[in-house]
């Protein structure tokens, strides 16, 4: 499963590189079914603050197994993201100075039943216990944490782990090859085009598509347009909102300003005002 070289999800700010937030690459094998770590780089210590910080999380077509180690007092907090279909706000501000140790698995959404132990199902815009749907590996994780001087070298063991509990018997191919068809037409394949490609209902489709992704195919495909769209704003030198009307199958202007903002929550010119702040922060250090 080659997918993660044709497609590159990226979140609201993929600049975003400081003490409370890096992005950590996995090694070759793990690649296919990992966007990336992320987290801080080892424990840190974090002031008493009453002023709370916002961020934005924006749809990226993956799903998260995040875990927030408390060093100060001595706890472990855990959860699952499931993929998300709509922009959400995070705060977050602290009453008291701590030690905390943050790290994450973001995983494509299509990879994460070959190490779940649970469906997909019902899991679109839902947090949850890790332990719900990745119980061992929870544990095994949660036994490394406290011990963490860096996360250099916590990720190497972690990715022992997950290659253990990677089970190839959960994959389904026939919604692997609908994900590539998608993200190789850039999220602009119908789904028409899908289940003749396929030979498959598209109620059937829709079935293992909300079993293993969490979401129907219509919609992810919706996620994937948005995605590479924002990829192009982002990196393009001189976007071009004409050029991207067509490259990515509106009917004008309106229709593409009105889907992006349906997914992130604000217009283009400040959601890469938002995005190139880390950039100016890095280039001020």
């Amino acid at each position: 499963m080659k997918l993660h070289k044709i497609y590159s999800p990226i979140t609201a700010t993929p600049f975003a590189c400081n003490d409370n937030y890096m992005e950590f690459i996995p090694g070759d094998a793990l690649k296919p079914y990992i966007r990336c770590f992320w987290g801080t780089r080892g424990p840190v210590k974090q002031e008493k603050t009453n002023i709370e910080t916002n961020g934005i999380v924006t749809p990226d077509t993956c799903m998260d197994i995040m875990f927030h180690v408390d060093f100060t007092d001595n706890r472990i907090d855990n959860s699952f993201c499931g993929i998300n279909d709509r922009t959400f706000s995070t705060t977050n501000s602290n009453d008291r100075e701590k030690t905390i140790f943050s790290f994450a698995i973001r995983f494509y959404a299509w990879s994460v039943p070959m190490f779940s132990e649970e469906s997909m199902r019902d899991t679109r815009n839902a947090h949850f216990d890790a332990g719900y749907h990745f119980s061992k590996m929870k544990k095994e994780i949660e036994s490394l944490l406290f011990d963490v001087s860096n996360v250099y070298e916590l990720i190497p063991k972690v990715e022992k782990i997950l290659m253990k509990h990677y089970n190839s018997r959960h994959e389904n191919t026939l919604v692997l090859q609908a994900v590539e068809k998608i993200l190789g037409s850039r999220g602009m394949l119908s789904v028409g085009e899908l289940i003749n490609n396929l030979h498959i209902s598209d109620r059937q489709l829709e079935r293992l598509f909300r079993e293993y992704v969490g979401v129907t195919p219509k919609s992810l495909a919706a996620m994937v347009r948005y995605q590479c769209l924002w990829n192009d704003i982002v990196f393009s030198k001189q976007f071009d909102i004409l050029d991207a009307v067509n490259k990515y199958g509106y009917s004008d202007q309106s229709h593409l300003y009105h889907d992006f903002k349906k997914y992130h929550s604000m217009n283009i010119a400040a959601a890469k005002r938002y995005a190139m702040q880390n950039v100016e922060k890095i280039q001020e250090i």
